[in-house]
């Protein structure tokens, strides 16, 4: 036995020091550049960790993760994701070779056809099936890659399964909260002291159009990152006796939530407040909530910024009768109205979407369709120009069967409070999802995701069960 471990430990080291050889060789024969030894050195370092400590390497990097978002230049979120695949899948060809289990569920499986059915828009965009051709290769399977890069963090967090308890990982993610909270303080009052990529994203020191985002890469990635921790917060007054560190969280997070300046994100926060209360309402839950929610809005009209966006929905064909279709697009290139230029943004995407209705542009690609060059701002429009109605479909599929997922956790949790009230916050943060994404590109919301998939494998675990290590 001892000799059969010693060469699955060979077996395993050949992989990495493989691995890191295939990468050395391109990078010379690509023009290597002088900092690559460091980088292979690092790498080493970081792969020996990794498959030494996974626990701590995982948590790590949960917790890190927040804090490089904003950083594209050196492009660090994507290299990130690219390790957390490479990593993942050597972690578990090694545990095959081992004989050992490596830990799933349906869910995952599921989400294993869905990414493999996605890349059917990569087989299709260079052969000529879609309404581009190959010159956006890059973009779709850079889009594509992101998606796999979800399904394998999903699948890295189920291997903590049985070694960390599922409290300990949710408790350990709220120190993702310190970076980027750190960074939106200053970015409110000493704008100064930080560089380039941190800074707000226009205005000044606690001018009306300034709009903070702490580490994340826009404040409205900023705002669901936020909502996320909301959720996990108002899940800790649940649970715990001592309230009064929570409450101050939640009032923290309530007041960064606002000066993000998403007015997309006072919708999500109603449906999670709603959804929250639904199931066990009480008046002091009904008070509670009506007491948070009217202190978000009167924060985010208390400001001359806040005020003119609420009140430029009067002057959008949802609440003036005067104003139909035609004339919101023809206004929005006049009135500086986000609501009246989503109209024209979504009209022009769905007349380009007419033209391949069946399979759409290709995966990621709506910036090269748009003549502006941005997203559509609404997530529908976005899966059906570049998926065209089958790739609506399986957009909206994969969120229901999250759905589904997650009111079957909540049925087999009836007899674990803790593991219940979770997946009551889950249910209720998946479901603001859908009405954010009417007018914002939540489906980008790269950080968002990170961690929403990682509390959707932890949700998933026996929560009974005691952790070995």
């Amino acid at each position: 036995m001892r000799n059969y471990q010693r060469s699955i430990n060979f077996s395993a080291l050949a992989i990495w020091l493989g691995v890191l050889t295939i990468g050395l060789i391109a990078g010379f024969a690509a023009g290597a550049s002088p900092v690559l030894p460091g980088l292979a050195v690092v790498s080493l370092v970081v792969l020996g960790f990794f498959f030494r400590n996974l626990e701590q390497a995982v948590l790590s990097a949960l917790i890190i993760r927040s804090a490089i978002d904003g950083i594209v230049s050196p492009p660090l979120p994507s290299a990130f994701a690219i390790a957390i695949d490479i990593l993942t899948l050597l972690y578990v060809v090694v545990l095959l070779f081992q004989r050992r289990t490596v830990h799933t569920d349906w869910f995952l499986w599921f989400f294993v056809a869905w990414i493999i059915f996605q890349a059917m828009w990569l087989v299709l965009l260079p052969i000529g099936g879609l309404g581009l051709d190959g010159a956006v290769f890059a973009t779709s399977l850079r889009e594509w890659v992101r998606l796999f890069s979800w399904l394998m963090l999903y699948l890295l967090v189920m291997q903590l399964q049985e070694k960390t308890h599922p409290q300990t990982v949710i408790n350990l993610l709220f120190w993702a909260l310190v970076i980027p909270l750190a960074i939106a303080f200053l970015q409110m009052f000493v704008p100064g002291l930080l560089p380039s990529q941190f800074a707000p994203l226009s205005g000044g020191v606690l001018s009306e159009g300034s709009r903070i985002r702490g580490s994340i890469g826009h404040p409205n990635s900023f705002a669901t990152f936020l909502l996320l921790f909301i959720g996990l917060t108002t899940w800790k007054l649940t649970i715990t006796k001592v309230r009064w560190p929570w409450l101050l969280l939640l009032g923290l997070l309530a007041f960064f939530y606002v000066s993000t300046k998403a007015l997309f994100s006072l919708m999500m926060l109603a449906v999670f407040m709603l959804v929250l209360i639904a199931p066990r309402l009480s008046l002091l839950k009904l008070i509670g909530a009506v007491f948070f929610f009217g202190l978000v809005i009167f924060l985010f009209g208390s400001t001359e910024f806040g005020q003119q966006r609420l009140g430029s929905i009067a002057q959008t064909p949802l609440l003036n009768p005067d104003i139909d279709i035609w004339r919101a697009i023809l206004l929005s290139y006049s009135d500086n109205n986000s609501f009246n230029w989503r109209i024209a943004q979504w009209h022009e995407l769905l007349e380009a979407w007419k033209q391949y209705p069946l399979f759409g542009y290709g995966l990621g690609v709506t910036t090269h369709i748009a003549s502006n060059g941005l997203y559509a701002h609404n997530d529908y429009v976005r899966a059906l120009t570049e998926g065209g109605i089958v790739g609506l479909v399986s957009f909206i599929a994969f969120f229901g069967v999250q759905i589904g997922r997650i009111v079957q956790l909540m049925r087999r949790s009836l007899f674990n409070k803790t593991q219940n009230s979770l997946c009551l916050v889950l249910l209720a943060l998946i479901l603001t999802m859908p009405v954010g994404m009417i007018t914002e590109n939540v489906w980008s919301h790269t950080m968002l995701f990170f961690y929403w998939f990682t509390l959707l494998a932890v949700a998933g675990w026996d929560w009974n069960a005691k952790p070995t290590t």
